[in-house]
């Protein structure tokens, strides 16, 4: 489905209700089922989410089958989460899969982590890659290290089964470290539970536990898919307004950080009884002539960030992005070609891109969006400069369902093409 994304103008007051955070969803899944006791409120309705649910689901059925065979299509958290997850789980075997570019996706690190600790995984078709298969069985060492710098998620995957480990994990991180946002979430959310936990220095500890007091989780809602409300309002007249809920001032979610970077970008941000008040406050970015920020904590929004720029006929340079090459898509090289396509004077290295200051947008572009949601949505504020073509659009499900029923509410008028 293409959708064509008239000229549009923002409604002045809007409000928004945005799904439970995807990242917060899933690991609190994985922690639902090791810890049954534990009830979840605002939980993700993304496609990833939903995926991770069917897949946690216990094989009543048939409890001893020969092999399951688990596909998690694109999700590559659940990709990472669940490969530890069958990795503890004791007398079952299944073989984790995915889409065509979930086994182009790295996972090697994550699998050798595992087998460091004597987990049970062989790869199917390509070493280092799904799809994988996992013997789950009873693992009593405690001792592993990763490199700091891969995906955080290899990282939070080993976190989130600790507490069921015999001796808990000390996890040795070998570098620098990157997202660590996404680790203390993680810690944050095992502390909520009254699991032990330390992290000094590169060495991560998690104390095992075997049971926790019955309790109910809510989950914040997704900061990543707010991302597009800022971009909107920095597109927007004086005076747009567009009221989010639900959001934590003192959030775990690494793309918090929006807050002050828009700031830049003429957005203020008001926290008002659990919402999120985005109002233009600025001109056209207050004079700025290129943005500079590093997303080492937060890669997740450097394509809203280059894309509002563009916007605002600003330039802007964007660092710590090394992760983003083994995302659904490489997601640099996507942006780097769907920018081109708009104008724009853009170069991209393996963990930067930048944006030379331009005044002109090419009108009606087709946005390839690269099974990849974020390309879709990132792209979808221009609509208040100019037209412009969304190919695939429903590639948004991955993340957000609700995106374009939710623009159209706030003013943005899309036609099927």
């Amino acid at each position: 489905m293409n959708l064509h994304l008239l000229p549009s103008t923002c409604h002045s007051k809007s409000a928004i209700s945005i799904t439970g955070s995807k990242s917060e969803t899933n690991r609190l899944l994985l922690l639902q089922a090791l810890f049954p006791n534990i009830t979840l409120e605002n939980t993700s309705n993304s496609d990833d989410s939903e995926v991770m649910m069917k897949a946690l689901v216990p094989n009543t059925q048939n409890p001893k089958p020969n092999t399951q065979i688990i596909d998690i299509h694109h999700a590559g958290t659940a990709m990472r989460f669940l490969t530890a997850y069958f990795a503890v789980n004791e007398g079952r075997e299944v073989v984790l899969t995915g889409s065509q570019r979930m086994t182009e996706r790295p996972i090697k690190v994550l699998v050798e982590a595992l087998q460091q600790l004597g987990a049970q995984i062989s790869y199917e078709n390509q070493e280092g890659y799904p799809p994988i298969r996992i013997k789950g069985q009873k693992i009593t060492k405690n001792q592993v290290s990763i490199p700091a710098n891969v995906s955080s998620q290899y990282i939070s995957a080993l976190l989130l089964i600790a507490p069921k480990l015999e001796n808990g994990i000390e996890l040795t991180l070998v570098g620098e470290i990157t997202s660590i946002p996404y680790i203390k979430m993680t810690l944050a959310l095992l502390n909520d539970l009254n699991i032990k936990t330390s992290f000094d220095g590169n060495v991560i500890k998690v104390y095992p536990k075997q049971e926790v007091e019955s309790k109910v989780m809510t989950v914040e809602s997704d900061w990543s898919s707010a991302s597009y409300f800022f971009s909107i309002v920095a597109l927007s007249e004086i005076g747009t307004q567009i009221t989010l809920s639900s959001y934590k001032q003192n959030s775990l979610q690494g793309d918090s950080s929006l807050v002050e970077i828009y700031k830049n970008l003429g957005v203020e941000t008001v926290f008002e009884n659990n919402n999120i008040v985005l109002q233009k406050v600025a001109p056209e970015a207050t004079g700025l002539q290129s943005l500079i920020c590093n997303l080492n904590s937060s890669p997740d929004i450097a394509q809203t960030i280059v894309v509002t720029c563009l916007g605002l006929g600003i330039g802007c340079h964007l660092t710590g992005l090394h992760t983003l090459k083994i995302k659904e898509t490489d997601r640099l090289e996507a942006l780097r070609i769907e920018m081109t396509k708009l104008g724009a004077n853009i170069s991209v290295t393996n963990d930067s891109l930048t944006l030379v200051a331009a005044t002109h947008i090419n009108p009606n572009v087709k946005i390839a969006t690269y099974n990849d949601h974020r390309m879709a949505m990132a792209f979808a504020p221009l609509a208040l400069k100019v037209p412009i073509i969304i190919e695939n659009a429903e590639v948004v499900s991955k993340s957000y369902p609700d995106f374009w029923k939710d623009l159209k509410n706030i003013g943005f008028e899309i036609s099927e093409k």
